[in-house]
């Protein structure tokens, strides 16, 4: 009885380890971004993803382990020629993650090796397409262009290449010595255009100031003309008006009686000067008598005047 006893806990122990390992064996974590491929008998049975799984203890195993993270690979640095036969060496990073782990596990052996000698290859083949200068100019074009290319190649090994970045393009030295001499003479030719700009626009400035003032002069001057001739024009009135002014005192005072003896006066002085001027030019003057009252020295003060007026008209 002992050893029968002994056997059933023994079988009961061994029972129980292995149900332990089966338990292990079927239960699988599986961590974020990352699948399990599992195979049944050799062949595959399914894909686990991230979080808490089971399978078939001692029957289905884990054939690959695959992450589905993004991953970079160094593109090693190859010879290429550009359409217009230059030889260039370049290199890059590719950029990729799987997104099938089933094609990536049994679509290709070694996806990283394959898309990496894809990534060269469709490289050389897009550098042939384009002259030299459009490398340099155009090289997101040609990212581009080469990731849409891996992608279309790379859709049966369950791979998408999210980006390809061309870290040097290095050409021969002779073509990087003619390129140089290409920009110097590049720079050169620029910083004559701009010395001529700067001439070009000094002199425009120039012609513009000199406009200017002369168009300034002008208005000065006819500001001037114009004021000159208000000025005129206000001394011409102002003179007028003085002598209106003047005329009109000297009628009313020759409205006097007063004013009456004063221009009887002025007229004998006048008639005075008139002998003396006539006596100067030999001239005959015949004068009446009675010629020593006021009255008779104005009438013949009348008659020298009017004795003049005929000899200067005649």
């Amino acid at each position: 009885m002992y050893f029968v006893y002994e056997y059933l806990l023994t079988t009961q122990a061994l029972v129980l380890v292995l149900i332990v390992i089966g338990l292990k064996g079927s239960i699988k974590f599986v961590p974020q971004n990352r699948a399990y491929v599992i195979e049944r008998f050799g062949k595959y049975q399914s894909t686990k993803e991230a979080g808490l799984n089971f399978i078939m203890p001692f029957i289905d195993r884990v054939s690959a382990n695959r992450s589905l993270k993004e991953k970079a690979v160094d593109v090693p640095e190859q010879s290429a020629i550009t359409k217009d036969n230059i030889s260039l060496s370049v290199d890059g990073v590719l950029y990729f993650r799987v997104l099938d782990p089933y094609r990536a596990t049994y679509g290709i052996d070694d996806y990283e090796f394959a898309v990496t000698q894809l990534a060269q290859t469709t490289m050389r083949s897009e550098l042939g397409k384009m002259e030299l200068d459009k490398t340099f100019e155009e090289r997101d074009i040609l990212n581009t262009n080469i990731v849409a290319a891996i992608n279309e190649a790379a859709v049966p090994w369950g791979i998408q290449v999210l980006r390809y970045e061309i870290k040097d393009i290095v050409p021969p030295l002779s073509v990087m010595e003619a390129m140089e001499a290409q920009m110097k003479a590049e720079r050169v030719k620029r910083a004559q255009i701009l010395e001529s700009e700067g001439d070009r626009q000094s002199a425009i400035n120039r012609a513009e100031g000199e406009k200017a003032s002369v168009v300034l002069a002008a208005e000065a001057e006819k500001e001037e003309q114009v004021l000159r001739a208000e000025g005129e024009a206000k001394a011409i009135v102002a003179v007028a008006s003085a002598q209106a002014e003047s005329l009109r005192q000297v009628g009313q005072a020759a409205a006097t009686d007063e004013g009456q003896k004063a221009v009887q006066l002025d007229l004998a002085t006048k008639a005075i000067e008139a002998k003396l001027a006539i006596a100067k030019e030999s001239s005959v003057v015949l004068l009446p008598d009675n010629g020593t009252d006021t009255a008779s020295i104005v009438a013949q003060a009348m008659t020298v005047i009017k004795t003049l007026n005929k000899n200067t008209a005649s």
